[in-house]
């Protein structure tokens, strides 16, 4: 049962810190966020706000130093030009209190931690996707790369399909692996797999600075969420979704008809692995509906 006191809007609304009207939406790949990025573009013709977002071709923002987030930060807000604005780019969770800047509204969307790297697995395997890695690469995989099975990969312990405890990865694709990491931080602490202390630093960013962290495992949920507590940027967004005939309900782009289904008994022996991304994924699962629930008690902002 949830207590009264946990559902004080006071609590569970931190768009009221941010200082001027600009969304950072770091997001985590393979969550729907083409989806997500889609709406807000829709939703900035009807609620007048401006959307930016980096190039295919910008790595994902993972382990910045100080200096590169500062940098990263300032280029960013260097870009808005309209009063309202919303940025989204792959990177880790970036503190910008210590550079002294204008505080954003975090929002992030999270999936079921096996379900999303089984996506991410095959989404890299696709033909649109490997076009477009060619056209900034100029190269494409061998063929060995292309057939991969991913139930064959987590069973031989291949590299690409490791999941051990403490594990560092050191190339990008590897840290896909992890939707905390997006949450945690460019830290070291946040770089070993599966880790308690990693995944207490994501929480703690998770509770003091991002307004909504939603789910399209939850769709009316996380739209009614993102309309009561950012109305300036998300007013009108459950209309707007399941529009007739254009809304993005009704829409299936982005959908890898390349992904084979991947057996039960595969997916039981990854979850062991995947306990503590379990942990964070129930925690901001709980705190979306703590706030949906806090709606629906008619609390007060």
């Amino acid at each position: 049962m949830i207590r009264l006191w946990r559902l004080n809007p006071k609590f569970l609304n931190n768009t009221k810190f941010h200082f001027r009207d600009i969304i950072f939406y770091n997001r985590v790949p393979k969550t729907g966020s083409e989806t997500l990025t889609e709406l807000m573009v829709r939703l900035g013709k009807k609620n007048d706000f401006q959307n930016e977002r980096s190039p295919f071709s910008k790595p994902t923002g993972i382990y910045w130093n100080v200096e590169r987030q500062k940098e990263e930060a300032m280029h960013i807000l260097d870009l808005q030009e309209e009063p309202a604005f919303v940025y989204v780019e792959h990177m880790n969770y970036m503190n910008i209190r210590p550079f002294h800047l204008p505080q954003p509204i975090y929002i992030n969307m999270i999936r079921d931690p096996v379900e999303r790297v089984i996506s991410w697995f095959y989404y890299r395997r696709t033909p649109w996707n490997s076009v477009k890695m060619y056209e900034v690469t100029g190269e494409f995989q061998n063929r060995t790369f292309y057939t991969k099975n991913f139930e064959e990969c987590v069973l031989t312990h291949d590299v690409e399909c490791r999941y051990d405890y403490g594990l560092m990865f050191k190339d990008e694709f590897a840290d896909h692996k992890r939707q905390s990491l997006f949450f945690c931080g460019h830290s070291p602490i946040c770089e070993p797999f599966n880790t308690p202390a990693a995944i207490a630093r994501a929480k703690q960013n998770v509770e003091r600075d991002f307004s909504v962290v939603g789910s399209w495992e939850d769709t009316n949920v996380t739209l009614t969420v993102l309309e009561h507590y950012i109305p300036r940027f998300f007013k009108g967004s459950m209309e707007l979704y399941y529009e007739p005939d254009t809304g993005l309900a009704f829409q299936k782009e982005n959908i890898n008809h390349w992904k084979p289904r991947v057996s039960e008994r595969i997916k039981q022996i990854m979850r062991a692995n995947f306990t503590q991304e379990y942990e964070f994924y129930y925690f901001c699962k709980q705190r979306l509906y703590r706030q949906y629930f806090a709606i629906n008690k008619h609390l007060h902002f």
